[in-house]
């Protein structure tokens, strides 16, 4: 009865956190438009007319109010997170988006307002010592938190592409806390149940408006704030995973299951460093944009990048049913091997070089 009754509940949250933000995007619309949160086209840019930002903030409210009622209304099951310092980290890096999409903030301000965030979630959990050390977990997960923020940032590039493959993996994340879930787990295991069901239900409320022809973008408040979700979310499920299958290696579940991020920030930056460009700087090189230039569709490039999404999450589900460290090692070499294959393929597609991105020679 207990486990209908969690079902039933879930089902509440994801179509509630849907609805909101499906009915408040339209107005934050608006809203965007009246205090000139707007997005130009650029060389760098694939859009050709000026749209709206600010839908970082329309989903941070759906989820954000959906994660504060659950965290009443099932405060029991909840009790071993720390929603409102968890929403408190989410809320400096959506503002840090904010005023970055509004005037412009330097690499490096915005990346000290990352580690900020870092050094909050770090404390709020007490995982100093996740990895053993304190100096040798803080900065591991510092660089994670970091890179993934960064990497969903340059993955926003692409009407729909961001929304829906967050929407995908938090539904992922979602279904792995469901399978791992034990009674010494359970409060955890359901925080994250709950928070990644608000947060996938808002992400696709969202698509909507977002996918090809977008009515409204992310924004870097948006992408930033997807990045903080997702690569916190899985830091948990590791844990859960690593407590559940009484094995470390399944620290490497969370980095199978972002890989495809993973993968484009590692092709961007490879390409960028070897062929002299700026790494820091937003262009059309990314694998979504090259896949793209290929086929000519940007609708189907977002349904092939959900699709590699789902592969992986269901490569994942299947790893972790199966229970072997071994076949973990043995399919997170095995993506490795296949995103430097296709990574490899990309790479021979011609792109854009933007001026933004040559160096400028002394």
């Amino acid at each position: 009865m207990e486990s209908r009754s969690l079902i039933l509940d879930y089902i509440f949250i994801f179509g509630t956190s849907f609805l909101i933000v499906y009915g408040l995007t339209p107005l934050i619309i608006k809203l965007a438009y009246k205090l000139n949160f707007i997005d130009n086209p650029e060389a760098r840019k694939l859009h050709s007319q000026s749209t709206p930002l600010m839908g970082g903030l329309s989903v941070f409210i759906g989820f954000s109010l959906i994660a504060v009622l659950s965290s009443i209304i099932y405060s029991s099951r909840m009790s071993s997170f720390n929603t409102y310092y968890y929403l408190l980290g989410a809320m400096v890096i959506l503002i840090t988006g904010l005023v970055d999409d509004k005037i412009g903030l330097s690499p490096i301000i915005k990346l000290s307002f990352q580690v900020v965030v870092c050094l909050i979630f770090i404390h709020t959990n007490n995982i100093y010592t996740l990895f053993g050390n304190v100096y040798i977990t803080v900065p591991i997960i510092v660089l994670w938190m970091t890179g993934l923020m960064n990497a969903f940032n340059f993955l926003d590039n692409m009407d729909g592409i961001l929304s829906g493959m967050a929407g995908i993996l938090a539904m992922g994340l979602y279904a792995i806390s469901f399978i791992i879930k034990t009674p010494n787990i359970f409060d955890l295991s359901t925080s994250i149940s709950i928070l990644t069901l608000a947060f996938s239900g808002a992400t696709f409320g969202f698509l909507k408006y977002n996918f090809n022809p977008a009515r409204i973008f992310l924004g870097d408040a948006g992408s930033m704030f997807f990045g903080y979700f997702l690569s916190t979310m899985a830091i948990h499920v590791g844990q859960l995973a690593v407590n559940t299958m009484n094995d470390k290696i399944y620290y490497l579940l969370p980095v199978l299951l972002l890989s495809y991020a993973i993968f484009d920030i590692s092709l961007v930056s490879i390409t960028r460093q070897r062929d002299g460009r700026r790494i820091s700087q937003g262009g059309k090189d990314h694998s979504t944009h090259r896949i793209n230039t290929a086929i000519q569709s940007s609708k189907i490039t977002a349904l092939i990048v959900y699709q590699i999404n789902m592969v992986i999450i269901l490569m994942t589900i299947i790893v972790l049913k199966i229970g072997s460290s071994i076949l973990l090692v043995i399919i997170t070499i095995i993506f490795i091997l296949v995103f430097n294959f296709f990574g490899k393929k990309l790479d021979t597609i011609p792109i854009v070089i933007p001026h933004n991105q040559i160096k400028k020679e002394n």
